[in-house]
């Protein structure tokens, strides 16, 4: 796959305090928002944010990433867990595109991911450079968490992730009565890769670090 290679190796250690060029601290929800307040570059087509809603959302080009602004439902397959199971989702699935380590389908209830749209006429993953496993950065309000690819969802709907995203977020993550209806952005970066798949720590080190780089750059 094309793309920027991971920055910091399998073995590397990452301050989360400091990077390369001296700043201090992570990255802040309105810096990222700023940097992606406008699209000047549209990859493929739109996207709804759910089933009957209009095709309005753009997945915006940026340098080694790309952006979409959508709502989140809440995605609670994978393990069942006391919170994501049959009787809590009715569209329970216990399966996921991404398994872990050990070949298991992921844990929603505990580990943040982003669902992407599956390939299609609107957009191709791979093309734009995103695997399973690739860090996201999701924005709301002030806070930014950081996840990775972790399923895969309809080719024609955006603005899904894992119970554990929405509630990192401070979003309601019922899976039958939570989500939000917009507000939500998501910054995927290319190259930026996690594995294991379920290293949260090392997600959120590379995507701090994918982040500083963007808004580095012009």
């Amino acid at each position: 796959m094309g793309g920027m290679s991971d920055p910091l190796g399998p073995d590397a250690s990452v301050d989360a305090a400091s990077s390369v060029d001296g700043t201090v601290g992570p990255p802040t929800g309105a810096e990222l928002s700023a940097r992606i307040a406008t699209c000047d570059t549209v990859i493929g087509g739109t996207f709804a944010d759910s089933v009957g809603q209009p095709s309005d959302v753009s997945i915006c080009g940026l340098p080694m990433a790309m952006f979409w602004k959508a709502d989140m439902d809440i995605d609670c397959d994978g393990k069942t867990t006391a919170e994501c199971n049959l009787m809590t989702d009715p569209s329970y699935d216990d399966q996921t595109a991404a398994t872990d380590s050990t070949g298991m389908p992921l844990d929603a209830a505990n580990l943040p991911y982003v669902v992407v749209p599956g390939v299609g006429s609107r957009f191709d993953y791979h093309t734009a450079g995103l695997s399973l496993g690739s860090v996201i950065a999701v924005i709301y309000g002030d806070r930014v968490e950081y996840g990775v690819f972790g399923d895969i969802g309809p080719q024609a709907i955006i603005g899904e992730a894992s119970y554990k995203m929405a509630q990192l977020l401070g979003i309601d993550p019922d899976p039958s009565t939570g989500g939000i209806g917009d507000g939500v952005s998501y910054i995927a970066f290319v190259g930026a890769v996690v594995d294991p798949i379920e290293d949260h720590d090392r997600a959120v080190m590379i995507g701090i670090e994918h982040a500083r780089m963007l808004l580095a750059t012009p």
